[in-house]
């Protein structure tokens, strides 16, 4: 009886093997030549989502991958994976969280079906939530970066160039960042036929951003008035030099507020710890 329980679970495992070489042979590999490479942690379990997205591409509504698309742009990740892809990768995040939750829960000897819910709903909203923050975190290295940006771009205009010419020295002397990616794909598209100002349109559509806005509604004023480009320009760095500082003054003065409670419940608790206990332990022998 011990043998042919034995060969079953041979047979199983065999079984299980082959079942998942054939379906890893069935995942069409997509064409990563022309997209940025994949994080590790990514590479892991990227055949399950290869997979998923074979099988839920027809079925994803279009309004959704549409929603999904306009947030990996805004973040930069329109060159890392699909918006079908990124949906997929949410599932499959969803049930890597329920397993290793089941999991725990076995450890601890119980079972409760509404933590393995919550597991599931957490990595649901894990990957939008690191496309959040990595929306955040460009959009403040953008603005960081504009003033020095506008400073190249004003330099090059008053000594003579035109604003396409401004741009390209910009992308040549600027720090390098998602600004400079942006403004690269704005020289593509000029000299892919695209009007100047219609390709910084399109950049400022795509970030999405207070300041890029404003840069590019006062480009538009200064061509459609014929104002002096440069002074336009030179105004605009100087607006965003100054609204960098006040963000700077803003933080600096938000510290303070912010440190109250990592004092009162942290620091404050051990000094008194570490002051009272020797008065404690001398007044506990006196008596």
């Amino acid at each position: 009886m011990a043998f042919v329980i034995a060969l079953l679970v041979a047979l199983s495992v065999i079984a299980l093997a082959i079942a998942l070489r054939n379906i890893r042979a069935s995942i069409r590999e997509d064409d990563r030549a022309f997209l940025d490479p994949l994080p590790p942690a990514l590479r892991l379990i990227w055949p399950l989502v290869n997979l998923l997205t074979q099988h839920l591409g027809d079925y994803i509504p279009v309004e959704q991958v549409e929603q999904t698309r306009l947030k990996m742009r805004k973040a930069g990740m329109e060159y890392l994976m699909t918006p079908v892809q990124m949906i997929s990768l949410r599932f499959v995040a969803a049930g890597i969280f329920i397993v290793l939750m089941v999991l725990c829960l076995l450890m601890l000897d119980r079972f409760e079906p509404l933590w393995v819910l919550l597991a599931g709903l957490l990595g649901w909203m894990f990957p939008l939530m690191k496309v959040n923050d990595l929306r955040k975190l460009r959009e403040k290295k953008i603005v960081r970066a504009l003033p020095m940006f506008l400073d190249f771009i004003t330099m090059a205009v008053e000594a003579g160039m035109n604003l396409s010419g401004a741009l390209q020295q910009a992308v040549e002397k600027g720090p390098e960042g998602p600004l400079r990616v942006e403004l690269q794909k704005v020289l593509r598209d000029v000299k892919a036929g695209m009007s100047r100002m219609e390709a910084i349109r399109a950049m400022s559509e795509r970030l999405d951003i207070r300041e890029i806005h404003s840069f590019t509604s006062a480009l538009a004023q200064a061509e459609r008035t014929g104002a002096s480009l440069g002074q336009t320009l030179r105004i605009q760095a100087d607006q965003r030099r100054t609204e960098r500082f006040q963000r700077a003054e803003k933080l600096a003065l938000e510290a303070p507020v912010k440190l109250v409670f990592p004092l009162v419940a942290f620091i404050f608790p051990t000094t008194f710890i570490v002051l009272g206990f020797p008065i404690f332990m001398k007044f506990l022998y006196e008596v």
